[in-house]
């Protein structure tokens, strides 16, 4: 996206361009709820426009920076509450998914998170 010197506030705090930064409140253990795009990847997984979802973060996309990340070949795909980016994507790629929440968190065996299992797909459909 041409920031060269950007960087993560948690391993970088002095660095002048602060791509990921810590939010004005911690989120970790806190369930919100993310409203994610309609015909997006994840609203496709997920079959829902919404989620909720519990975070142990304490980092995400500084706001500063969203507009930038609007002019990318990145797409906002979930929003919080607070109107935060929650999910990234790649449109173009075969899978490029990030989320500010852990979707394996809740995941199980008898009940795996769809975005894990598309991942997985995507991962084996890969090598062979």
């Amino acid at each position: 996206m041409g920031l060269a010197d950007a960087d993560h506030e948690e391993y970088a705090p002095a660095t002048s361009c602060l791509f990921i930064s810590e939010p004005t409140c911690s989120l970790v253990g806190q369930t919100q709820t993310v409203h994610l795009t309609p015909g997006s990847r994840a609203q496709q997984l997920c079959r829902a426009t919404e989620l909720q979802t519990e975070y142990f973060c304490n980092y995400g996309l500084n706001p500063a920076f969203r507009e930038h990340l609007q002019q990318s070949d990145l797409a906002i795909t979930g929003i919080g509450a607070e109107g935060d980016v929650r999910v990234v994507e790649l449109p173009p790629h075969r899978f490029f998914l990030a989320t500010l929440f852990l979707p394996q968190w809740g995941s199980t065996a008898e009940q795996p998170d769809p975005m894990i299992v598309a991942y997985l797909q995507a991962a084996k459909a890969r090598v062979a």
